[in-house]
């Protein structure tokens, strides 16, 4: 069974990893460089990554790179849902004060 996404995101450190890996594959070298971790802490990143089916490892000759695999953060897109109208709200409510304020 594939990890708690939400678990699996509620890591700075994964959540910094999958950010990265919107622009493309990378490396686990030029992953680490980005990090003031060891390489074999963000390797063990990268297996939590992979483990709960966020990222994909492939392997080209001694190196690995990994790639984004988004579709399970549509579990998340779908719990966060519900929260839209109550943020949009707020943020209506902020523009308008906003308004007010600019208007003195």
């Amino acid at each position: 069974m594939p990890a708690d996404v939400f678990g699996v995101l509620a890591n700075p450190v994964r959540r910094k990893l999958l950010e990265s890996l919107r622009e493309g594959p990378r490396s686990t070298g030029e992953l680490a460089a980005m990090f003031e971790l060891g390489r074999p802490a963000v390797s063990e990143h990268l297996a939590v990554l992979r483990t709960a089916g966020l990222v994909r490892e492939e392997p080209r000759g001694r190196h690995r790179f990994y790639h984004l695999q988004a579709a399970r953060l549509a579990e998340v897109s779908e719990w966060l849902r519900p929260f839209e109208h109550y943020w949009n709200q707020r943020l209506d409510a902020l523009a308008d004060l906003l308004d007010e304020e600019n208007e003195k």
